[in-house]
């Protein structure tokens, strides 16, 4: 067994089974990675995959505990490179964010200009998506850092640690006939068409639960994940934006009117997380609390021990989080 061989057949799972662009992204040969592939399974004694002609098709059972435990090797080849950078090259390295577009454009920015002038050496990479594909990118090792709210449930495999909690504002035209109200029922925001967020970032998101709770039914005409591409539709008249109140820039919409919505949803919380059992550079911890000063180095490493979910939210629990 070589670990090149791991190497493959955790890359063929992450390109959907396409041994031609896993051999592309690897700079390699098609039939050298379908050959090492046979002779990992030969050497085993099991199928690691099921195919149909030359044409990879589902993971096996076996398969699927094999990749998960070729993953943990990985992961850990990659901790001991870091280890090894963490006493050669102290300031250098490379940090990989994976966000949503609001973080990235609202939350991030002073952050990341903090963290650039503290370590000019640290190649730093932002990666943007939805919630799944950020959970994704983080749970294979391709980013070092998923920075996002919704949809916890996908993050089963990270570290997560609450960051701060975050409401939600109605986002008008001047003329909309709503403008002129410093405060709005959710029976009155329902008789208008609304502009926001993808449904499913989360498995019932919050403007979801919210309507739910008051036996009243959406109706969403528009959907983005980006709080721009929302304003942007809002200001076309579309319909009635429900977006971060993080997402308001006083001097770029000045044109909208922006109304709090806090009694309406329930505020939701950012969260960062890591890959469990990886190492952590002493600059990623020193990210960590410019994103979240209450987020020391001792009280990563305290949630770490923990590994489990649930005693880590018991952890937190107590704890006042900031809001923005």
């Amino acid at each position: 067994m070589k670990l090149q061989q791991l190497r493959y057949i955790a890359e063929v799972v992450n390109h959907n089974l396409n041994v031609s662009a896993t051999a592309e992204n690897l700079y390699t040969s098609q039939p050298g990675i379908s050959k090492q592939v046979r002779m990992l399974e030969d050497e085993l004694g099991i199928q690691i995959f099921g195919r149909s002609g030359k044409h990879l098709t589902h993971v096996t059972p076996a398969g699927e505990q094999v990749i998960a435990i070729a993953n943990d090797i990985l992961g850990k080849v990659e901790s001991i490179k870091k280890v090894a950078e963490e006493y050669t090259k102290p300031d250098q390295g490379e940090l990989n964010i994976a966000t949503t577009d609001t973080q990235a454009r609202y939350a991030l920015p002073h952050i990341i200009k903090g963290f650039i002038k503290r370590y000019p050496k640290v190649n730093l990479h932002m990666h943007q998506g939805t919630p799944t594909q950020i959970s994704e990118l983080a749970a294979r090792g391709d980013a070092d850092f998923a920075i996002a709210t919704e949809a916890m449930h996908l993050y089963s495999d990270l570290i997560m640690l609450p960051c701060y909690h975050w409401n939600r504002s109605v986002v008008v035209t001047r003329d909309h006939p709503l403008a002129s109200r410093s405060h709005i029922s959710i029976e009155e925001l329902a008789r208008f068409p609304l502009v926001t967020y993808v449904f499913g970032f989360d498995r019932a998101s919050e403007i979801e639960r919210a309507f739910n709770r008051a036996g009243l039914e959406p109706r969403l005409v528009f959907s983005a994940t980006s709080a721009d591409v929302l304003k942007t539709y809002v200001r076309l008249g579309l319909g009635v934006g429900v977006i971060a109140s993080m997402a308001i820039d006083p001097n770029i919409d000045r044109d909208l009117v922006a109304i709090d919505a806090s009694h309406l949803f329930a505020h939701s919380t950012t969260k960062i997380g890591f890959r469990k059992g990886s190492f952590l550079r002493s600059y990623m911890y020193d990210f960590i609390e410019l994103f979240a000063p209450h987020l020391t180095r001792d009280v990563v490493e305290k949630a770490v021990a923990l590994r489990d979910p649930i005693l880590i939210e018991e952890m937190f629990a107590d704890r006042e989080l900031p809001l923005r």
